[in-house]
């Protein structure tokens, strides 16, 4: 690395969404109200699973809760600067800032990653060995499962850091989106970046995929697969909705479309927001368990 190339960038622009401070008035607004609603989605799916001993002894809802706190970690990694910069002409982030929020997206993301991967195996013991599940899916099992998860999501990380920081940016320093992220960041070096484009790859996508068909191959009764597409079918949309934007974003040549920022809203903002919506609305066992968290704060209260 030229030392004195990397030194001549100390800070990145970010590019935002609109320069036009009427406009980014009232997405501050509408942000801020996804902001918090995703805050009160995930703590109260968390506080729901503590709180409940069914739930709390059951190895899916286990893993929920903590889906739950990595969603609340993801959206905090860029949702707060981007409220900032709605506020903010110039829409500065120096470059350690800028290196440490990408080090956490893809911890954080590539945990989730991970974590997904883990409820996926959970279900297809469910399903394939009912008799069994308890067993296999002990409380030990199920936090070595998560602590792997974000073990994963380190090296993951680590690799695309110092890959990043091994870079010489000497020349334009607006990046194209609203947060860090490897490909619009790496676009700016002053070097060839092949390497580091074939590291982003979506590996973990094609474990998660392999895992749900497996499942459905395994089970050979259609009474069977029914149900596993009725026990999977919530996790199956949390799936997509954090994977299809992500594969639009990574496992393409790294070319700007007009489209990367609305894509890049979807899984760092809509999901994390969406996910407790769609686990408690298809639930009753999670809906019922609200339910008497609420009437125990009335009680209380």
């Amino acid at each position: 690395m030229d030392k004195n190339q990397t030194e001549e960038v100390r800070e990145f622009v970010l590019a935002g969404f609109s320069h036009r401070p009427h406009i980014e008035k009232g997405l501050f607004v509408l942000f801020l109200f996804f902001y918090v609603s995703t805050w009160v989605g995930n703590v109260l799916i968390m506080v729901t699973v503590a709180s409940d001993k069914h739930l709390n002894s059951s190895p899916m809802y286990f893993l929920l809760g903590n889906l739950s706190f990595l969603d609340l970690c993801y959206s905090t990694v860029t949702t707060p600067k981007l409220l900032a910069d709605f506020l903010d002409n110039e829409k500065l982030i120096p470059y350690d800032q800028c290196i440490m929020q990408l080090f956490f997206l893809h911890f954080v993301g590539a945990a989730e990653m991970f974590l997904l991967t883990v409820m996926a195996y959970d279900r297809y013991v469910a399903i394939c060995r009912p008799l069994h599940y308890t067993t296999i899916m002990s409380r030990g099992l199920c936090c070595a499962l998560v602590a792997a998860s974000w073990m994963g999501g380190f090296v993951h990380s680590t690799v695309q850091t110092i890959l990043t920081i091994h870079l010489p940016f000497c020349g334009p320093k607006q990046v194209d989106n609203f947060f860090c992220d490897v490909p619009p960041v790496i676009k700016l070096a002053c070097a060839d970046t092949s390497v580091i484009e074939l590291m982003v790859s979506t590996s973990s996508f094609v474990v998660l995929v392999s895992s749900y068909t497996t499942i459905l191959v395994k089970i050979r009764s259609k009474e069977g697969r029914r149900k596993a597409l009725s026990t999977c079918g919530s996790h199956l949309m949390v799936v997509t909705l954090f994977f299809g934007p992500c594969i639009f974003i990574y496992a393409r040549p790294f070319s700007t479309f007009s489209v990367d920022k609305l894509v890049s809203v979807l899984y760092n903002v809509i999901t994390p927001m969406l996910n407790p919506l769609i686990y408690t609305l298809r639930n009753k066992e999670v809906k019922s368990a609200m339910q008497k968290l609420w009437v125990k704060i009335i009680t209380f209260s």
